[in-house]
């Protein structure tokens, strides 16, 4: 596919750090005469993240009034939403929510202009490799077809990684509210691109409208191709969907996983495989699986030696970005720098970035504490 160079849109006018909406997660006081570096400058791997969920909020307001879209209070004055998805409704409107902003982006320059704006927002947040999830199916219709998409989408993350100076791959997720045939045509699929940008197969959606085992065929495909086995699960449902994932989809990397706590045995089992969870704090909190903060069993995962790879899920929606997750374990569990440190490198492990890369990223880490 021939790439086309779009120039990309200015960046907003605000500083790399600041966050570029708010956060209802207030940062613990600092100790006086405390300075302590910056988590942004901690270099790390981001391998949470989904694609429209990646999207600035003020780009999303200039796209709607572009292409006339309406967009309901929600996602305007009373931006960033409450949510509380925990139940079918919650869920229900956490996903519209999701699908009005989907709806924004209906040329190939809108979406080269969401990956080119992520690439800088990862750049500024310490990210020197990103993971980003997208389900192609829910643009193909847009964009030509599934392969037309997901070149255009691979094209464009290589234009805006190569501008921002960070490497991207991409997971292929399968919607699992929608037919397990449906998803093994988006392995195949993914499987073509193996070694060109696509490093992983997904599983997306809420869990209790489509289990895991329902799409052992379609994750076999994608391993057998030489893909990451990336599913969601022990998000809206407990330790039996996380042990799905586990045991009938192989999982490498587990979307979330925090439920997995609630069997001592299932994460024993995360530990020995080396299974790294994606644990998403301001989502748990923002979407009900966490009350508060301090709920989000991170701490708990981390001293049974799960690997964690924390990651911003959606910031679009849920206000706060990759180093504002770090600042929340730093902040509510606690974390000295070392141990931020420690998450930082387990981030870089578990991707798939090449070995230079990491070898690079593990180097910069290793500074960040000097």
């Amino acid at each position: 596919m021939e790439a086309r160079t779009v120039s990309p849109r200015p960046p907003q006018d605000r500083s790399p750090r600041e966050d570029p909406e708010p956060s209802r997660i207030e940062p613990a006081a600092a100790r006086p005469g405390s300075a302590r570096p910056d988590v942004a400058l901690l270099p790390k791997a981001h391998l949470h993240l989904h694609f429209t969920g990646s999207m600035r909020h003020s780009t999303l307001v200039e796209l709607a009034a572009e292409h006339g879209v309406h967009l309901p209070d929600a996602l305007v004055e009373d931006w960033p939403p409450k949510l509380h998805a925990t139940d079918e409704r919650g869920w229900f409107r956490f996903q519209r929510l999701y699908d009005i902003a989907r709806s924004v982006l209906r040329t190939p320059d809108d979406l080269r202009r969401l990956l080119w704006e992520t690439a800088e927002d990862e750049a500024a947040e310490g990210s020197g490799w990103l993971e980003i999830q997208v389900d192609p199916s829910g643009y193909a219709a847009k964009f030509g077809g599934l392969t037309p998409t997901v070149e255009l989408v691979l094209d464009a993350a290589r234009e805006a990684g190569e501008a921002a100076g960070i490497g991207i791959g991409v997971v292929i997720a399968a919607n699992r509210t929608r037919h397990p045939l449906d998803a093994k045509t988006l392995a195949r699929l993914a499987v073509r691109y193996t070694g060109q940008g696509v490093v992983g197969f997904g599983l997306s959606n809420d869990e209790r409208r489509g289990r895991a085992y329902d799409f052992e065929g379609a994750f076999r495909i994608a391993k057998r191709g030489g893909l990451l086995s990336d599913p969601h699960g022990g998000e809206l449902l407990g330790p039996a969907s996380v042990r799905e994932c586990l045991e009938t989809l192989d999982a490498d990397r587990i979307g979330h996983g925090v439920r997995a706590v609630e069997d001592p045995r299932l994460l024993e089992r995360i530990v020995d495989r080396g299974v790294t969870l994606e644990v998403c704090p301001a989502s748990n909190v923002s979407l009900g699986v966490a009350a508060t903060p301090e709920d989000v069993p991170v701490r708990r995962l981390f001293e049974a030696g799960a690997s964690i790879a924390l990651g911003a899920d959606d910031p679009l929606l849920f206000g706060s970005r990759l180093a504002r997750q770090y600042d929340i374990v730093r902040d509510v569990h606690g974390f000295s720098d070392a141990e931020l440190a420690e998450l930082a490198r387990q981030s870089v492990r578990a991707s798939a970035a090449p070995d230079d890369v990491r070898k690079h990223l593990l180097a910069g880490i290793d500074a960040w504490l000097c």
